[in-house]
């Protein structure tokens, strides 16, 4: 009878989360939308319910009845199956990442978290490499050049942040003591890592833009020279599946910012799954001003910026906080 209570907490906390995370993609495109349109002095979505807050969902219809088209030359297996990697490994990453501290219910503690597992960083990053396999083979199998460059630039950039993405966050791990994130939290518990560790911050949210593709690393799908590159060939739900795809990236790398760098759930007063969210909003919030705010840079520099600057920075932040670790 406990393992099926076990099994039954695990498929009601993977519905709930699921259910939140593609809510919040819905309404994150929309608070892009009012954003932006704020930042550059327009109104944005305002027409499909009061202040178009029904803009998502008529976005979602719209989606299900656009005409669905394959490409005579695309290899249509493949074609299909990208932008469906994309999705599931985009979900899979946050089933490591904690919510929350522990809740009692009928008797039963249960942990805010999918899957507490003892590689939880090295989880994410697997998630999120397997990720961009998704983009790769998406622009290859479309039969379209624009689409092959596309994914060209995508296996390029991804490789170059990525590692700098890793040497950035070994830094609290070596403060830590341990790759799993629930630990990570724990031992935020006085001081937060941004204190200890506010240059692997900052270098943080430069990698993680480029990480998720997002401006002014969106080199990928840069329309301007791309006509939209990767996903020049895709429409109705598959194109959709790698925009949602593309909208929890960014969510799980702010989450994953929030618990690494800014404590968490932890705060005073409030619930931690409130305090979780609103740590996790403040980074979201960054990424989409950084988009109202900066031009998109030219692809060289941005290959010279992830192995020029990034790569040493992150190695240095590893040997002083290793040194300095040492000496305590």
């Amino acid at each position: 009878m406990e393992r099926f209570y076990d099994l039954l907490e695990i498929v009601i906390k993977n519905g709930v989360v699921v259910s939140c995370l593609m809510l919040l993609v819905a309404y994150l495109t929309l608070v892009e939308r009012k954003l932006l349109g704020y930042f550059q002095g327009r109104l944005g979505p305002d027409r499909v319910g009061a202040w178009g807050l029904l803009q998502p969902i008529a976005d979602g219809i719209k989606s299900f009845l656009k005409e669905d088209i394959i490409p005579a030359g695309a290899d249509k297996a493949v074609f299909v199956a990208a932008p469906i990697i994309s999705f599931v490994t985009a979900l899979s990453m946050f089933a490591v990442i904690p919510f929350g501290d522990r809740i009692t219910l009928f008797g039963r503690e249960i942990r805010l978290v999918i899957a507490d597992v003892d590689i939880g960083i090295l989880y994410v990053f697997a998630m999120g490499t397997l990720g961009e396999y998704g983009i790769v083979l998406g622009g290859w199998a479309s039969g379209n050049k624009y689409g092959l460059w596309g994914a060209l630039r995508a296996a390029a950039q991804m490789i170059s942040y990525e590692v700098a993405l890793g040497l950035i966050l070994i830094g609290a791990v070596v403060l830590t003591g341990s790759l799993r994130l629930t630990d990570i939290v724990d031992a935020q518990q006085d001081v937060w890592f941004v204190v200890y560790q506010p240059f692997a911050f900052l270098l943080y949210l430069v990698a993680g833009l480029a990480e998720i593709n997002r401006i002014p690393f969106d080199m990928p799908e840069s329309e301007s020279e791309l006509a939209s590159g990767f996903n020049i060939e895709y429409s109705s739900m598959k194109f959709a599946l790698f925009m949602i795809a593309e909208y929890t990236h960014l969510i799980t790398v702010a989450a994953l910012t929030a618990t690494v760098f800014l404590g968490g759930w932890r705060g005073p007063l409030l619930p931690g799954p409130v305090w979780f969210f609103l740590k996790m909003s403040a980074v979201g919030f960054f990424f989409i001003w950084v988009r109202g705010t900066l031009p998109r840079m030219r692809y060289d520099h941005i290959m010279k910026l992830g192995w020029k600057v990034l790569f040493p920075l992150a190695l240095l932040n590893v040997v002083v906080t290793a040194l300095v670790a040492a000496l305590r």
